[in-house]
């Protein structure tokens, strides 16, 4: 059934991100056409800012969601109404919190954009505000859809409502020509489509509308104070990490770079969306099976999904090293291209935090955050001490080399070390000799593909598509054979199986496929 329940979600995440892939091109492109790379740059820095601001969420929801994977899995509603009123009550202070700070920001606008040459700054950074507030609103109930296995509902009214977004917004843009309004859409549209998926949820979980008298346990109150506590620092870290560069790139360079940096930091998002719905799917599966299985079934799951983890960020890794050049000139001009130095350190970053989405799965749903509450402030100095020292003679390049050297010093060692001591139970050594393999592997694949790709001409759309081909091809067809007698490959074979025998009995073919 987890793995049932994977496929649908997956499969549904994916379908719909397609859509939303096409639309946001179109989107990006209307945007540079009719309002320019500096709101580019504006809309990048603000989505830092207010990245910062949500820090206030502080990891309570990770913290109460961890502890909702074993009600979930024995139905019991009773503890499930008593969390589930708890997250309620956090999230209404949180997006109160959240409101506050945000205005308190105000005054110190014309510092965070020095350069910025865009009017009513301040009205667009408040309806930035309110947009982040407003997400906290409901989000405790598509919480609760995800722990029950259930994210393709989530996905699927999500994605309609960002296509209908997406469609008015591009009227706004084509028509106005106003970024504010362009804004307000937004709004609008988070709170309905919240709202809406309140409603649903309730009506499939009656009982979450039942009035309980009873309130959390010490012990369950200790362990998310515990937990919320360590992911406060863990969140802090990681913003100090992964949502300053905006900031840095704005301040140190201009606004206008952070415009440019933004097409490709698109670019990745999308193949890191792409990911997600991958890797997020199977999140909550994992959680119901760490609530319920042995050390040994987790380790054997495990295995399979780092497989799975290599296998799709390396072939997304070798994909955009090779295309995001050639795309970006064929799509918006090579004006807008910036030094190949860049984009090998944006991509080398997106593969080793890829990476980590199996180590940080197992360790998220095992509930381990107090033990290495401290890493991500390590981590964290690291990275801004280096980028401000780095960008000073590099430029944007230094930014994202202090990110990978700060991730490489902290996090990509002390997680595989918490996840195997204490819940597989067994030397981390195997994990780094098996991450190795693979980078090796991959890296392998990188060279040949790439050399290939370099036998075709530069050029129009044509050349494009043939790369893509190439890119398609290549690290599969390398990847299957050498991994074909694996049993991980093995058990993804199997998977991929019954993915095609279910769309199969969903167009009603009733023959049978054999491999």
């Amino acid at each position: 059934m987890r793995v049932r329940n994977s496929i649908i979600n997956i499969s549904a995440g994916i379908g719909s991100q397609v859509i939303i892939t096409i639309l946001s091109f179109v989107s990006r492109t209307m945007f540079i056409t009719y309002l320019g790379v500096e709101y580019l740059g504006v809309n990048g820095l603000f989505t830092n800012v207010l990245g910062m601001l949500s820090l206030a969420e502080a990891g309570i929801g990770s913290a109460i969601i961890y502890n909702l994977y074993k009600p979930v899995a024995d139905n019991d509603e009773e503890r499930i109404n008593v969390l589930m009123k708890f997250y309620k009550k956090a999230y209404m202070v949180i997006a109160l919190i959240v409101l506050l700070l945000g205005l308190a920001l105000l005054p110190f606008l014309g510092y965070i954009a020095k350069d910025a040459k865009v009017e009513n700054i301040h009205v667009i950074y408040i309806i930035f505000l309110l947009n982040t507030a407003s997400s906290y609103l409901f989000s405790y109930k598509s919480s609760f859809l995800n722990v029950c296995q259930k994210g393709y509902i989530v996905t699927g009214v999500y994605s309609i409502s960002s296509i209908v977004s997406t469609c008015i917004k591009l009227g706004i843009l084509y028509f106005t020509h106003s970024y504010i309004l362009y804004l307000i859409i937004d709004i609008v549209i988070t709170i309905t489509t919240a709202a809406g998926l309140a409603v649903m949820v309730d009506k499939m979980y009656p009982f979450l509308k039942n009035k309980t008298a009873s309130k959390l346990d010490d012990e369950t109150k200790s362990n998310i104070v515990k937990n919320v506590k360590a992911l406060i620092l863990h969140n802090i870290g990681g913003y100090a990490v992964f949502g300053t560069d905006n900031m840095l790139i704005a301040f140190f360079v201009s606004v206008k770079a952070v415009g440019l940096y933004s097409n490709y930091y698109m670019l990745i998002n999308i193949c890191r969306t792409f990911i997600n719905q991958v890797f997020d799917n199977m999140n909550h599966s994992v959680g119901n099976l760490v609530a319920k299985e042995s050390d040994d079934k987790i380790y054997s799951v495990f295995k399979v999904t780092m497989f799975c983890n290599f296998w799709i960020y390396s072939f997304f890794t070798i994909s955009l090293y090779v295309l995001m050049e050639p795309f970006i000139t064929l799509w918006i001009g090579s004006k807008f291209i910036m030094d190949t130095s860049v984009l090998i350190i944006l991509i080398i970053n997106f593969y080793v935090s890829g990476m980590r989405r199996s180590i940080s799965m197992v360790k998220t749903t095992s509930g381990i955050f107090h033990e290495d509450r401290y890493a991500p402030f390590l981590e964290a100095t690291v990275n801004l001490g280096i980028s401000i020292i780095l960008v000073q003679y590099m430029g944007i390049t230094g930014v994202f080399i202090g990110t990978l050297i700060s991730t490489l010093a902290v996090p990509f060692w002390i997680a595989p070390y918490l996840v195997y001591k204490k819940v597989f139970h067994q030397p981390v050594r195997n994990y780094f000799l098996k991450y190795a393999y693979y980078a090796a592997i991959g890296i392998g694949t990188c060279l040949i593909t790439s050399f290939v790709c370099s036998l075709i001409s530069y050029g129009g759309f044509l050349q494009l598509i043939v790369r893509v081909v190439v890119c398609l091809i290549i690290p599969n067809i390398l990847y299957t054979l050498i991994f074909y007698k694996t049993d991980e490959f093995k058990y993804l074979f199997g998977i991929v199986k019954k993915i095609i025998g279910m769309l199969i009995g969903k167009l009603g073919i009733n023959k049978k496929i054999t491999f």
